[in-house]
């Protein structure tokens, strides 16, 4: 049920013929109450969409009724007509709910670049069908209608102490950190106040979304946003819902990266005894974001002095001969030079893990990325077209 899991909510997702292909496209998820708090972390790519624009003015009140997202055209650098074109989809959804459009986020995912009146209208009556059509059994619909290139839809539900959080997510390419990445919407039926969802997301997306760096492109509409109804009536103890909401936000996180696109390797980088967790994910990312590296997985071949080339690109402390790597539980390389022959690293299976001790500290951060394939560069090279 993912989003509509929680009590207080509804969803719905419809399709009016964004996407050539007639899958549903359009997705609206209400907050029925009793509370409307919310939360929003966007892109910091200084180039962003006309959605974020709106959402990032409609979200400083901590106060929104619900959300439309649109699949089939990322409504970004459309000019002064798409940001009409978002402002009249809140207001299209607050005529229709009876609420104000100031209380309506707005979300679009797709070809960056293109939009006209017939946009406008498909995105305008989906909005208005997907508000007839909610439903509190509407997540899975309202899930499928945000993909683009995804394979499946992303959905989470966690469940404790009599309260509820609901997830839905999309990305399968352009998967890189800033505050976040891809579009996601969690709910929840606990108490919590605006400023509380605010600190638990900002630090769920930290751990998560923020550690997902599939292919080092940093998309103009990333979203995710935290709607609080406060349904259940019960107040998590402290702490608990952070971590719960982290939990969440991890497993969307891990169902993202196994669904990149045109990926053979997920591949889980843990960076162990730096000087401090920036560090450790500094190294990780470089790592990550290495070409080099990324082929190396993709033809299964544990090549261990990649990885020592992109760590020394960075600012990290750590010394180039006091580290070690393994690969899939075998350690390839010990203090700077060659440990365990190469032949004992199985890289066939689809989850790969990548370990590197600094050696110099105590912290520790954990990177997903994917590696580079022919599929990729097909899939991209053709998106457009």
């Amino acid at each position: 049920m993912s989003v509509t899991a929680p009590r207080g909510f509804e969803a719905a997702g419809v399709a009016v013929g964004l996407k050539s292909t007639g899958k549903p496209d359009v997705s609206v998820v209400v907050n029925r109450g009793p509370l409307k708090t919310a939360a929003a972390v966007f892109t910091s790519n200084r180039a962003k969409a006309n959605p974020i624009l709106w959402s990032q003015q409609a979200i400083q009140d901590g106060v929104v009724e619900a959300i439309v997202l649109n699949s089939g055209g990322a409504n970004c650098f459309t000019g002064s007509f798409g940001f009409q074109t978002t402002h009249q989809t809140a207001e299209r959804a607050a005529e229709l709910l009876g609420v104000s459009a100031g209380d309506i986020l707005v979300c679009s995912t797709g070809l960056i670049g293109t939009g006209d009146e017939v946009f406008r209208a498909k995105v305008l009556d989906g909005t208005a069908q997907g508000i007839a059509e909610l439903s509190t059994d509407g997540g899975e619909a309202a899930s499928l209608a945000i993909m683009t290139t995804d394979s499946r839809p992303k959905r989470v539900v966690h469940t404790e102490g009599g309260w509820t959080i609901g997830g839905m997510a999309k990305g399968a390419g352009m998967l890189a950190p800033g505050l976040a990445t891809m579009l996601v919407v969690i709910t929840t039926d606990a108490v919590l106040t605006a400023a509380e969802a605010d600190e638990a997301l900002r630090h769920a997306t930290r751990v998560s979304f923020d550690r997902l760096d599939s292919d080092g492109c940093m998309s103009t509409n990333d979203q995710v946003t935290l709607m609080v109804s406060g349904a259940s009536g019960v107040t998590p103890a402290p702490g608990s819902f952070a971590d719960a909401l982290a939990t969440v936000c991890i497993d969307l996180a891990e169902q993202l990266q196994s669904d990149a696109e045109g990926a053979s390797h997920d591949i889980r980088i843990v960076v162990r005894n730096a000087a401090s967790e920036d560090e450790a994910v500094e190294v990780g990312r470089s790592v990550a974001r290495n070409n080099l590296f990324k082929a190396a997985i993709f033809g299964n071949d544990p090549n261990w002095g990649r990885v020592l080339a992109a760590i020394g690109t960075t600012t990290a402390q750590f010394d180039p001969y006091d580290v070690d790597v393994s690969m899939n539980g075998v350690r390839v390389c010990s203090r700077g030079g060659p440990d365990r022959p190469r032949e004992e690293v199985d890289l066939t299976p689809r989850a790969v893990t990548l370990e590197i001790d600094l050696k110099v500290g105590s912290a520790t951060a954990i990177v997903l990325t994917n590696d580079l394939t022919h599929d990729y560069v097909h899939e991209n090279s053709a998106y457009a077209s």
